[in-house]
């Protein structure tokens, strides 16, 4: 009886270490997006802000260690090794507590966060020049792609140095409403407005950007909430484990 709860202990821990594997790879996958889009909202943020750029990083650390625990875990349970599952348990607990701890400081500072965010977007709008540079392209994308104009509208756009300091009447060419009838559609830079209202959509990218966030948020949070229940079940399994096995029996770990 006692040989048979050991056996199945060790290989439901083999099962949830999978799962922390296959989760660790998603989060991995997630902060390497983060780091490497160039097509999204995250573009504007990133050469700007040193925080999502530590945020990716710690995602990136965060996954990497998650499949090396998974890993670990895996050849500790199948093999019964009591150094090596110690070792996990005690790794898994430090990365739970680093998890509640990075989330707590996030909720506490989304404020800042917001408050950061609004700066850099108006940064990009009064020096936006339209000469190709990645942030001119991400921002003209993502007013394209949701259909809206500045921050908060499109007088943030009435901030912008070359529109300032010209006496025509210009106009971001990525705000361009396409129900309003008028000159062709260019996909970046500065248009001439031929009246003296400008052709552009009338909403501010704050709420469909936020909107953004949330939704990806709840992605977020779901893996970390996933990979916490993952890492307390393997916790408590382990434990389990390691107080059943009594001996190392090494001459069951291969040898290449």
């Amino acid at each position: 009886m006692g040989k048979g709860c050991i056996t199945a202990t060790k290989y439901f821990l083999f099962l949830f270490n999978l799962l922390f594997f296959v989760f660790g790879a998603l989060i991995l996958g997630f902060g390497l997006w983060i780091l490497l889009d160039n097509k999204s909202f995250i573009t504007v943020l990133q050469e700007s802000s040193t925080t999502l750029k530590v945020g990716s990083y710690i995602l990136i650390g965060v996954g990497s260690l998650s499949m090396l625990m998974g890993f670990l875990g895996c050849v500790g349970a199948i093999y019964e090794i009591r150094c090596l599952l110690g070792l996990y348990f005690t790794c898994l607990l430090l990365i739970l507590i680093a998890q509640v701890t990075a989330a707590v400081l996030i909720y506490f500072q989304r404020d800042l966060l917001k408050h950061e965010m609004s700066s850099i977007v108006n940064k990009i709008i009064v020096n936006y020049t339209g000469q190709n540079s990645t942030t001119d392209r991400a921002w003209d994308y993502i007013q394209r792609t949701i259909q809206c104009c500045g921050w908060t509208g499109p007088s943030n756009w009435t901030e912008n140095v070359l529109i300032k300091n010209t006496t025509q009447a210009m106009y971001p060419c990525s705000c361009r409403n396409e129900s309003i009838p008028g000159t062709e559609m260019q996909k970046m830079g500065l248009c001439n407005s031929l009246a003296s209202e400008w052709p552009v959509y009338t909403k501010g990218c704050i709420s469909s950007v936020e909107d953004w966030f949330l939704n990806n948020s709840g992605v977020i949070l779901g893996l970390c909430v996933g990979v916490a229940v993952i890492e307390l079940l393997g916790m408590i399994l382990s434990m389990c484990l390691c107080k059943r096995v009594h001996q190392e029996d090494y001459t069951k770990v291969p040898r290449y």
